[in-house]
């Protein structure tokens, strides 16, 4: 790996009803995630600039895509403060499996699991 560059460069979080996970998202982000048809997927990208070197990613609804609470585990940004996200979570229709706690001086954390079973961390500095 070339030490320039992040580990990570782009994610994918599975669904199996895209617009279902695309309103989650939307909605506990306050961020609109635009809708792709790929050749086998469906795919709603988060905001993000892909050539700025910062990962980003998106929801893929296809065959190989399965949701798990199991697994490889992403942390979302919800910088400054990770209180709001958390906040709109339940009401769009996903669960807190562990409320805020810190990290020390690295921050905030949360797992949230979202509308597709899939579990999700969130992080924050505040």
């Amino acid at each position: 790996m070339n030490n320039s560059t992040n580990a990570l460069n782009w994610f994918e979080i599975p669904a199996s009803d895209i617009k279902r996970s695309k309103k989650f998202y939307e909605e506990i982000f306050s961020i609109e995630m635009p809708l792709s048809e790929m050749p086998n997927a469906l795919m709603a990208f988060f905001p993000g600039d892909s050539s700025s070197g910062k990962a980003t990613g998106a929801l893929v609804e296809s065959d190989m895509h399965k949701p798990s609470n199991e697994g490889s585990i992403i942390y979302l940004n919800a910088n400054p403060n990770l209180d709001p996200v958390l906040a709109r979570v339940e009401n769009a229709g996903g669960k807190i499996l562990v409320p805020k706690m810190s990290i020390g001086e690295h921050g905030f954390i949360a797992f949230i699991e979202d509308t597709e079973g899939n579990k999700v961390g969130i992080h924050s500095q505040e």
